[in-house]
């Protein structure tokens, strides 16, 4: 089993940057991919960024060049710079983490709220 701590978020106003942490713990060693995921009132919830343990990055592209996914693999855990946030990024996000044992095993965190101001 795997345990995903999150941390950072808040309000942020339209311009603005927020850091989001997530810290990994219990069976890591087997960790692939470690992401983030948001989810907003009324929607399904959507990728953010991805990056595996390699360093390979996906990203949404309505947040690509706005915000960064980077992981430290010795401290098992994965961060999200958010820079030019927009009232459309108001979301609950989700660390995702997700190992691959013939088929694919997601983890994830309780959420964390970030909400940005126009």
């Amino acid at each position: 089993q795997v345990q995903l701590v999150e941390s950072g978020g808040g309000l942020a106003q339209a311009g603005g940057s927020l850091r989001l942490s997530c810290a990994a713990s219990g069976e890591t060693a087997s960790l692939y991919g470690m992401g983030w995921y948001r989810q907003a009132p009324g929607t399904q919830r959507e990728l953010v960024a991805v990056i595996t343990s390699g360093g390979k990055t996906n990203y949404a592209g309505s947040v690509r060049g706005r915000f960064t996914i980077s992981r430290d693999n010795a401290k098992n855990t994965v961060y999200l710079e958010m820079h030019s946030l927009k009232p459309e990024d108001t979301a609950v996000y989700y660390c995702n983490a997700y190992e691959i044992r013939g088929r694919i095993i997601d983890y994830w965190g309780q959420g964390t709220q970030v909400t940005v101001s126009s």
